[in-house]
């Protein structure tokens, strides 16, 4: 995992523009290269607790590829807790990739950042989400019904927190 840099507008253009993936997120238009170059530079001008939001992205040690991004938003120091949401790349999904993101941002949030709680909202039909969250240890706290408009109607959504352990 590493902070975002300038070599990745590439991957972050198809990624943000692909309408596939717009129903995990809040995303309704594309996103221009230049829109995307701002975000990036703005990204290595401010750190979480300004922006409130961080992305890392998943990159193979081995080869330097980038296969995916994992985003902390909502960052709220004050109450501590932050959203997660997380992307791997079609073509390596399936190789447990997502899982050990998700454990680094765990010793990254809760040991360094020192923060309670990681909170996710996932759609009620990803089951591939939903197993990849519980095996990672969170916990199904909620339901929202109606949330999220897709294929021409109102679709659940479940909330999953993960606790620290570490209690301050």
């Amino acid at each position: 995992m590493r902070a975002l840099e300038p070599e990745d507008l590439s991957i972050l253009y198809k990624w943000e523009n692909d309408t596939r993936l717009w129903i995990h997120g809040n995303t309704l238009t594309p996103y221009s290269k230049l829109a995307l170059r701002e975000y990036i530079a703005e990204t290595q001008r401010t750190d979480i607790f300004q922006a409130k939001q961080l992305r890392l992205m998943i990159e193979l040690k081995q080869d330097n590829i980038v296969i995916g991004t994992v985003d902390i938003y909502d960052f709220d120091f004050h109450h501590s807790k932050a959203g997660i949401g997380i992307l791997i790349d079609n073509e390596y999904r399936q190789h447990n990739y997502a899982t050990e993101a998700l454990e680094l941002v765990r010793e990254y949030v809760f040991g360094f950042l020192r923060i309670n709680q990681l909170y996710a909202y996932i759609a009620a039909n990803n089951d591939k989400s939903l197993r990849l969250f519980e095996k990672s240890g969170y916990k199904q706290s909620g339901l929202l019904k109606e949330w999220i408009f897709c294929d021409n109607k109102y679709k659940d959504v479940y909330i999953y927190q993960l606790f620290s352990t570490l209690k301050q």
